[in-house]
């Protein structure tokens, strides 16, 4: 659906219409953007001002709408693509193996132990490479398949390992469909990793797709929801600490960290800065060799979430002097590593600083180009930069947002 609805109608009733059209309730659309039906309707008449750039996206997205001018009605059209980032070739496969809904299985049971080694490979070269999401394509639906189907076809205490690993499976998964038009993805694999983690009575695999979750909830402005679900798998996971494998302790600070980036979102500093203390302390415990292979939890990513904190924050000063304590080499992951040059570049961009801001976007760029390609805080700053670029740059600022896919004017 392209076409504009008729000039001078309200944002809501646009809205309203190609809801109609797509033949969706309030509640369905309000469940797939991650708001309620009575936030959908108080949209629709016009009591709620227009929503703000990454709602309107989500809208266009699940409304099936590729110019925001269609929401908008402000009559230049502006493709969804350009700041939502385009789809990965590989996510309709990805999204076949995730809805091949089956009751009866169809093959035999598989090895959870040879599943359990897959998935640890499919972990290391998420991390590893530049091209992750790539990557992560061609390794997911058969996994995904493999891993839904050792549920279904297991019993007894092996079928709690095969719900372990299908958790895992969710997980990962989550990383390739998160920033892609794909948020019902998002919500559908957060949703069964945390599932999956409770029908096999697994706290700390329980607490791995709520990090998931915790995010979800975060980015759909859902505050609360997100900061009482990551304290509550915290204080699911404190008495089993004594014993316990590191990785418990290690989402443990993860989840703190999320709660600090939760109260950063919102504006909140006292609060962000006590839970990235409390995250803090958690990394120094663990020693600088530890890593956490979900969420790269790391003394190294302490330094990169504070830049985080700060930037949310707009406090671009106190950004930059966190990201001089981090020698962004010592981020293990590839991914995570391109993700913070994003964010520092970030803080040069809230102070005006074009020039840094293109030279850290490109060092992103060469540091895992499937990163900043579907940041889209990344494409924010690219299509700032292609309107005013710094001065003699023009070309350079061109030649990097074509290469991350943003299509420019001649």
């Amino acid at each position: 659906m392209d076409e504009h609805p008729q000039s001078g109608l309200p944002v809501g009733q646009r809205i309203k219409r190609a809801r109609e059209r797509a033949g969706l309730t309030r509640t369905v659309l309000g469940d797939l953007i991650g708001k309620s039906g009575e936030w959908v309707k108080a949209v629709e008449n016009g009591r709620l001002q227009m929503p703000k750039l990454p709602i309107l996206l989500r809208l266009a997205q699940v409304l099936g709408i590729k110019d925001l001018a269609t929401l908008t009605g402000n009559g230049v059209a502006v493709p969804v693509e350009v700041f939502a980032g385009e789809q990965h070739q590989a996510l309709a496969e990805v999204r076949a193996a995730l809805t091949e809904y089956r009751i009866t299985p169809n093959a035999s049971a598989p090895n959870v132990d040879h599943l359990a080694a897959r998935l640890s490979t499919a972990w290391t070269v998420r991390h590893s490479s530049p091209d992750h999401r790539s990557q992560l394509g061609s390794l997911l639906p058969s996994l995904v398949r493999d891993a839904q189907r050792g549920v279904r076809t297991t019993r007894g205490d092996v079928r709690r390992e095969a719900r372990r690993v299908l958790a895992g499976v969710y997980q990962l998964t989550d990383f390739y469909v998160a920033y892609q038009p794909a948020a019902e993805l998002v919500w559908m694999v957060a949703d069964r990793a945390l599932t999956e983690g409770q029908e096999a009575d697994d706290p700390y695999v329980a607490a791995g797709g709520a990090w998931a979750m915790v995010q979800a909830l975060r980015d759909a402005g859902r505050w609360e929801e997100s900061i009482d679900l990551a304290a509550d798998s915290i204080a699911q996971l404190r008495p089993h600490l004594d014993g316990a494998p590191v990785d418990w302790l290690g989402m443990c600070g993860a989840l703190e960290a999320e709660i600090a980036y939760v109260h950063a979102r919102r504006g909140r500093a006292g609060e962000a800065w006590d839970h990235l203390e409390r995250a803090d302390a958690v990394a120094r415990q663990l020693g600088k060799g530890y890593r956490h292979i979900q969420s790269s939890f790391s003394e190294a990513v302490m330094a990169a979430h504070a830049t985080t904190v700060a930037v949310e924050l707009r406090r671009p000063g106190d950004a930059l002097q966190a990201a001089d304590r981090v020698d962004t080499d010592q981020i293990a992951s590839v991914p995570r590593r391109a993700r913070h040059l994003i964010e520092i570049a970030r803080a040069h961009h809230q102070r005006g600083e074009r020039p840094a801001v293109w030279a850290l976007l490109n060092a992103s760029n060469r540091t895992a180009p499937e990163t900043i390609r579907y940041n889209g805080w990344a494409r924010e700053m690219m299509l700032d930069l292609v309107e005013r670029p710094p001065s003699g740059m023009r070309s350079d600022v061109r030649a990097l947002a074509q290469s991350i896919g943003i299509k420019i004017a001649a």
